[in-house]
């Protein structure tokens, strides 16, 4: 496990409460951040932001945001992120975290200024180290 320091809160943005689960256990194991908001949908994720978007302490530092889901998808979240004031969008960074392997997908989503990588599921320790060696 790389030494570095633990973020304060992530949140996973997933449809998958399999996939949230494990998401969830293994930054809680490795002790990425303190705190883990879990949202089943791109609105309860936007909806937790606007409600939130002025208390800096309630923004996530990193969101893991999955691509395919219904509704509100990873594409329509991104669209709507950029509607947020200049503190939500300068202290969340996004990681896509999806088990899609659609190459135009993965272009159109990655060349995103919000967006610093892309994950294929599931979320591993070996990730969450790479991450923090990208020093967020």
């Amino acid at each position: 496990m790389v030494a570095e320091t633990t973020l304060d809160l992530v949140m996973l943005v997933d449809d998958n409460d399999t996939d949230n689960f494990i998401s969830k256990r293994i930054i809680e194991i490795t002790k990425f951040a303190k705190g883990v908001e879990v949202k089943s949908s791109g609105k309860t994720a936007l909806d937790y932001l606007k409600e939130n978007q002025n208390n800096i302490e309630k923004i996530p530092s990193l969101i893991f945001l999955d691509i395919n889901m219904p509704i509100v998808d990873g594409f329509v979240f991104l669209y709507e992120f950029e509607k947020f004031n200049e503190l939500v969008r300068n202290k969340c960074k996004v990681i896509i975290l999806s088990s899609s392997d659609n190459k135009r997908d993965i272009d159109k989503i990655v060349n995103n200024n919000h967006v610093i990588k892309f994950i294929t599921k599931p979320l591993t320790e070996i990730a969450l180290d790479e991450i923090k060696l990208g020093n967020l």
